[in-house]
């Protein structure tokens, strides 16, 4: 099976040794996506709504270079460093996803790059 590399410049560079995406087969695989705005390369905000609305639009603009929608993910995995703004969460997912509803987990971990407060990533389903 032949990989490839996804890349756009409409999501931030990565931050170290790996791809934003990668399509294997008939699946693509979004790297872990934070807040950070695509052209500055920083947190988009101090705060989770803001952070997690630019790490979904991250995650939305990668999985379209790919040539997939949203509707075409099937797995989230979500890290929130106070899973106290769960809430907040799920109320900005579901405007994004809307009636979409793919696998997905939310964790609470200790810290997460550049200091983020949150962090997706997914896999979609090529068709």
């Amino acid at each position: 099976m032949s990989c490839q590399v996804i890349h756009t410049e409409r999501a931030p560079a990565a931050i170290g040794p790996y791809s934003q995406a990668v399509k294997a087969g008939d699946w693509l695989f979004v790297s872990g996506q934070i807040g950070l705005h695509p052209e500055t390369g920083e947190l988009v905000s101090n705060d989770l709504t803001g952070q997690a609305g630019q790490a979904l639009e991250n995650l939305s603009q990668i999985v379209t270079a790919a040539g997939c929608r949203l509707t075409d993910v099937v797995a989230v995995d979500v890290y929130l460093t106070e899973m106290g703004q769960f809430a907040a969460f799920n109320e900005l997912y579901q405007q994004v996803f809307s009636n979409h509803r793919p696998a997905r987990a939310v964790v609470e971990v200790s810290a997460l790059p550049k200091g983020a407060l949150i962090e997706i990533k997914c896999i979609a389903h090529l068709h």
